[in-house]
């Protein structure tokens, strides 16, 4: 019997390598040069953003407790093509998990005294963290394009929704 995580994990794995492979041909000036349409934010912050949401579902797991506005920073990864490569091949490393309950901790307010809880698990949460790396890659896609002549593969950056679309169209 295939389970909830194992069916995310495929999809997910092929993203984050799509992900390392671009970093291994940016140069390092590319990866950390502000980026006008992306509001000159930096290639290496997108990248940053992806990799810390996907440690903080790990410490979560250990404690039962996740909160994505709390994660860690480390400004490393968005400055050192290495680190984030690193930090990549380590997220890989520690995704394939069982499932189990989790609670999300969020905070939609500009009260910083109001929390609230949802009640999740692993499983949701790496569909959760597959969509957000979808998006955050087509973000790093426009991007490259600007910094770079690097040509990306056709699916980098879509969701596979839209990929099955668009494959049922040309059919």
């Amino acid at each position: 019997m295939t389970t909830a995580v194992s069916q995310v994990m495929i999809p997910l794995a092929g993203l984050l390598l799509q992900l390392q492979d671009l970093l291994e041909e940016l140069t390092d000036e590319q990866y950390v040069r502000p980026v006008k349409v992306l509001t000159n934010a930096t290639l290496g912050q997108h990248t940053r953003h992806i990799i810390e949401f996907f440690l903080e579902l790990n410490a979560g797991y250990a404690t039962g407790q996740v909160n994505y506005d709390k994660r860690k920073r480390d400004y490393r990864i968005e400055t050192s093509r290495a680190c984030a490569i690193d930090s990549l091949t380590m997220v890989l490393s520690l995704l394939d998990k069982e499932n189990k309950a989790l609670t999300l901790t969020v905070d939609y307010s500009n009260d910083n005294e109001v929390l609230g809880s949802v009640e999740t698990n692993y499983s949701r949460e790496l569909v959760y963290n597959l969509e957000h790396t979808v998006h955050h890659m087509a973000l790093l896609r426009i991007g490259v394009n600007a910094v770079s002549t690097i040509v990306l593969p056709e699916e980098f950056g879509v969701a596979i929704s839209t990929l099955k679309h668009r494959s049922a169209c040309v059919q």
